[in-house]
């Protein structure tokens, strides 16, 4: 359930941070703070270094955003 302001971007994942946060590396050269989405949590969905994601953000606040998928 996305919502339509949301920007989707690819990355990933160049480190990983406690409390399931990531360090994701996007295609454009930006580094951001990503959490995993509910429902990868809930389906425990494990990633790794590595592993190329898909990320979420809000135009409002382009360093956070929230892993919504992992590539296979």
């Amino acid at each position: 359930m996305s919502n339509d302001d949301s920007i989707e971007f690819e990355g990933s994942v160049s480190e990983t941070l406690p409390n399931t946060t990531f360090r994701v590396k996007l295609e454009n050269g930006y580094e951001i703070i990503a959490h995993i989405s509910g429902r990868m949590r809930k389906n425990y969905i494990r990633i790794l270094t590595g592993d190329r994601v898909k990320v979420e953000m809000t135009p409002y606040d382009l360093t956070k955003g929230r892993i919504t998928y992992r590539m296979k």
